[in-house]
């Protein structure tokens, strides 16, 4: 998509006023700036597949997609190719439950124990206190990604939530935040149960197809039937990608990393988030899922040793918070085995990005950064460190998570 197409008919108009012509001259420049970085970035050979997308004033204003859908392949990653997103599903999981709650089917103060009896700590007393919006924050108090080793080797989520009795807890429940996976799915069960549909088709009805979000869909088989769909891969050697099979582990906990999705869906997504599309989801359901619940000091460490700006960072409803330079960012990232996703965007500019890859290398986590260097008037920092090309960046092993 051209940056000039996009902004031609407004840039021309004669009756634009001159500081309003002046900004937007301004807004085109920095993006065909960061336009032009982010296409030497993925020359890199991080990459094998990616699509990036920047949506301003509730439109796209720049889209870009790279490479192909498999390593050797000659299909190309477009607009529409399918990835998986990863934990970015975890925000539309908080999303849905505000919204449920605002209907009325439910309500995040219910002890999940009531919804879910197999869910047990190691103190009664305290699995009895933990709530649905503990669950959709991270405070449970079990240790972070508890037993995601035993999804990954096969047991099933339900299985797993009852030998939390055995886990010595990091801390009591709403008391600190812990990052999890399969106790994150609870919520899932508890819509199921207040809706009488399962997941899927509560995702699907309430927000996939109101926002048009035509591809976008939770499961593996769902994946894979697109069609057009980018395969994940994992490094061999320093520079090289081979695809491998697309594990359905995460799938068997849809609320936390089940979701499939194009850019083009997540550019829709995006704009709904910044409260454009009222329509589908209420302003106030936004807040409320958006709201901080619970700092998050691990977070803000990591940041720190990524040296971005970042000074403080919170968890809301499967959302997370940053001071960014001093500007309130909400933000998620996602990564499964083979792929990379994330969202960002700042409520007071109305300006975001998404970005999925179909590999784990690590200059994908640092285009969120260089893209926001130009929304902030930031110094422009060398994120890509582009004169280090002997080798793909290395993303984190764990299959997990973020």
């Amino acid at each position: 998509m051209k940056l000039a197409a996009l902004f031609a008919s407004a840039a021309l108009a004669l009756a634009t006023p001159m500081a309003a012509h002046a900004q937007l001259t301004k807004e085109y420049q920095q993006l065909q700036e960061f336009g032009d970085v982010l296409d030497h970035a993925a020359t890199a050979p991080d990459f094998v597949g990616l699509a990036v997308a920047v949506v301003k004033d509730g439109r796209v204003a720049l889209m870009r997609t790279y490479g192909v859908r498999e390593a050797g392949g000659t299909e190309k990653v477009t607009p529409d190719t399918v990835f998986r997103i990863a934990s970015l599903s975890k925000g539309f999981a908080g999303t849905l439950a505000v919204m449920e709650q605002h209907d009325g089917k439910l309500n995040l103060q219910t002890p999940v124990t009531t919804i879910v009896p197999e869910f047990k700590l190691k103190r009664p007393a305290d699995a009895a206190r933990v709530t649905l919006e503990d669950v959709l924050a991270q405070r449970t108090g079990l240790p972070p990604y508890a037993y995601d080793n035993l999804l990954e080797a096969g047991t099933a989520p339900s299985a797993i939530l009852s030998e939390y009795a055995r886990v010595k807890q990091t801390c009591a429940p709403g008391e600190c935040f812990t990052y999890q996976n399969v106790a994150f799915n609870m919520i899932a069960t508890a819509i199921e149960k207040a809706t009488g549909r399962t997941y899927a088709a509560e995702v699907q009805s309430r927000i996939f197809t109101p926002l048009g979000m035509k591809t976008a869909s939770i499961g593996l088989t769902q994946l894979k039937s697109t069609g057009n769909w980018a395969r994940p891969h994992k490094r061999v050697g320093q520079q090289n990608w081979i695809s491998t099979p697309v594990t359905d582990w995460y799938y068997r906990v849809p609320a936390a990393g089940g979701i499939n999705a194009s850019i083009n869906d997540l550019s829709k997504w995006l704009v709904a988030q910044m409260g454009l599309r009222p329509d589908v989801i209420p302003v106030a359901a936004l807040n409320e899922a958006h709201r901080k619940r619970i700092s998050t000091p691990p977070e803000t460490a990591r940041q720190r040793s990524l040296k971005t700006p970042v000074t403080e960072t919170s968890y809301g409803l499967g959302w997370r918070n940053y001071q960014y330079a001093g500007h309130p960012v909400i933000t998620h990232s996602g990564s499964v085995e083979g792929y990379i996703a994330q969202i960002a965007w700042v409520p007071e500019t109305k300006s975001g990005i998404v970005i999925l890859s179909n590999t784990r290398g690590a200059r994908a986590a640092r285009i969120v950064p260089a893209w926001l260097d130009y929304e902030l008037g930031l110094t422009k920092t060398d994120w890509f460190k582009m004169d280090e090309l002997t080798t793909a960046s290395g993303a984190p092993a764990t299959a997990s998570g973020e």
